[in-house]
């Protein structure tokens, strides 16, 4: 059953027969300094998937190890077994297949796609062994300063994903607030749906949005929309860990969206933020604040936002 929920004043909210009084400042000291899942630091399943692609040629490599005559040995191996160049790249902690290198006696750029350069000449040998050699590749297998390059790889991958980061923190607040809307009982594609335009939802439910599309000029896409009996939310969400000007133009543009959706019946804007990139900005996300109904953080999150003021 739908439980409305009306704002009677500054900060002050009526769920069915539940009076609650919410001040600003209280509610920003519960914003977090991280929101690191447990995946976020390294993607395992990524390395050890890389890794497992060039595990044989890594190990036809490995009899370079502690070689006496490295240089004679490497020649003879990669004539033999040319594939074994694609491996070579990653032992730099470089993803392409291409790597350029310059000194006193010229640049070269070294392909190391064997499928489309495959080693065909003594010069050709002699270029890639002396890459080996000037790279320090050579002096980490001959010395024993490495064991075994699959071990070895897989710590240069895992230095690599370290990289993804980024990419991965972009998603965790949209994870996390759908792993709360699914918690709630809500089902993907059926009551619940990621990334949605204004367009769709107005198609799916026959609904007027045209207050939020600047009467259809301009289109607008949700991180979820969730549909229940007597409403459709539109929301949205991100975390911010540092501050910037984007986090005011952020609480402006939702202050904008939130005072357009309330002349929407059957429409409600949902906005799910959190971060301590947000004390920089406090004095533009309190006015958001003070006039949006539904703006939530993760602490809201826990303690059943969802369920108490959405179902």
């Amino acid at each position: 059953m739908m439980k409305d929920i009306m704002k009677v004043e500054k900060g002050v909210y009526n769920y069915i027969g539940v009076h609650e009084i919410r001040d600003f400042s209280n509610w920003l000291t519960g914003f977090r300094d991280s929101i690191a899942d447990y995946g976020y630091y390294i993607d395992f399943k990524k390395v050890h998937r890389n890794v497992d692609k060039i595990k044989v040629e890594l190990n036809i490599l490995n009899s370079l190890i502690g070689s006496k005559n490295i240089k004679e040995d490497f020649k003879a191996l990669i004539k033999k077994y040319p594939e074994t160049l694609k491996c070579i790249p990653l032992l730099l902690a470089v993803r392409t297949n291409e790597i350029y290198c310059q000194d006193e006696n010229g640049g070269h750029l070294y392909q190391f796609d064997f499928g489309k350069y495959r080693p065909n000449s003594h010069a050709y040998y002699e270029r890639y062994t002396y890459f080996m050699e000037h790279t320090g590749l050579f002096d980490l297998l001959e010395n024993h300063i490495i064991n075994n390059l699959v071990d070895y790889a897989t710590g240069v991958e895992t230095g690599l994903d370290s990289n993804g980061r980024k990419n991965r923190g972009g998603h965790l607040m949209e994870n996390l607030v759908e792993g709360f809307i699914k918690k709630s009982g809500f089902i993907k594609d059926e009551t619940y749906f990621k990334e949605m335009y204004i367009h769709q939802i107005t198609e799916k439910w026959n609904i007027d949005l045209s207050a939020i599309s600047n009467q259809g000029k301009t289109e607008k896409r949700f991180d979820f929309v969730v549909k229940t009996p007597n409403m459709i939310y539109g929301i949205e969400t991100n975390f911010y860990g540092s501050g910037g000007s984007k986090l005011n133009e952020t609480a402006r543009s939702y202050k904008t969206l939130a005072l357009e959706t309330d002349t929407i019946d059957g429409f409600t804007f949902v906005w799910f933020t959190d971060g301590k990139g947000w004390t920089s900005a406090r004095h533009n996300l309190e006015e958001t604040f003070d006039v949006m109904e539904h703006i939530y953080n993760i602490k809201d999150l826990e303690e059943g936002i969802i369920s108490n003021a959405l179902i």
